[in-house]
């Protein structure tokens, strides 16, 4: 279903990125993606184009966009996947302002920006997809990274309200919300590796989005057990809260993002 589309992909040298890349490739898709710096070494090995982009920065995206357009055509499904975690310190408002800052821009503008480049000509043509790397904590929390959980719980709110805004002019919108995945960001975290739902690798996660895709599905849940966990926090949110103190005393301070 993907053959000849042109499709963007952001913070795509390794983890889920790649894997999603690499996922729209093998069915026929011609890819772009970026990360900090060119990821050659990646393009070059699952055939996909590469370019430099820091998505804190709106010229830098859009120059990402009209790179990629110029290179596959009009972006038929922009993957907005960069994301960066920081651990609290000593309380919830620990982190530095530089860290809080930084996650705003990563995990909530850079989205912003990226729609802002693209919605126009979708909405011309009368489709397109978006799709946003949130996480489980955007549903949930991640314990011990406020900042994380907070611009994430902002991901899935713009991925909404591009999935409400647009549906009728046949644009679609989808959130990836997993819990742990192989990934840098889970790397030397001993609660990922150990977490009872189980620590998928990157290409669960892009088989989850193409299956989401084919059914139009909004949410993207590799582990089915978070929607589970987020009826359960809108039905009993104080013992949603209690459970989840519990959960923090059993990882202990040690465990937890640094």
């Amino acid at each position: 279903m993907f053959k000849n589309q042109s499709i963007a992909v952001t913070g795509a040298n390794g983890g889920i990125g790649r894997a999603v890349a690499e996922m729209f490739i093998s069915n026929g898709a011609k890819v772009a993606i970026s990360d900090l710096e060119v990821p050659s070494k990646t393009a070059k090995q699952i055939g996909a184009a590469g370019f430099a982009c820091d998505v804190s920065d709106e010229d830098a995206v859009k120059t990402f966009i009209t790179e990629a357009e110029a290179m596959n055509g009009p972006i038929d499904i922009f993957v907005s996947n960069a994301g960066v975690g920081f651990g609290d310190p000593k309380n919830a408002a620990g982190a530095s302002n530089k860290n809080w800052e930084l996650s705003w821009k990563v995990n909530v503008m850079s989205s912003v920006y990226a729609a802002r480049a693209v919605l126009p000509g979708m909405q011309a043509r009368g489709s397109g997809r978006f799709v946003i790397t949130a996480s489980a904590a955007g549903l949930l929390q991640q314990i011990g990274s406020a900042s994380y959980s907070v611009t994430k719980h902002a991901a899935v709110g713009f991925a909404e309200a591009i999935a409400i805004r647009h549906w009728d002019e046949g644009i679609r919108a989808h959130c990836i919300c997993p819990q742990y995945v192989r990934t840098n960001m889970t790397k030397g975290f001993e609660f990922a590796e150990k977490n009872q739902d189980g620590l998928l690798e990157p290409p669960d996660v892009a088989e989850a989005l193409r299956i989401a895709i084919e059914k139009d599905e909004f949410l993207v849940l590799s582990h089915p057990v978070v929607g589970e966990y987020f009826k359960h926090k809108a039905m009993d949110y104080q013992s949603y809260i209690t459970g989840m103190n519990k959960l923090k005393q059993k990882i202990g301070n040690d465990q937890l993002p640094k």
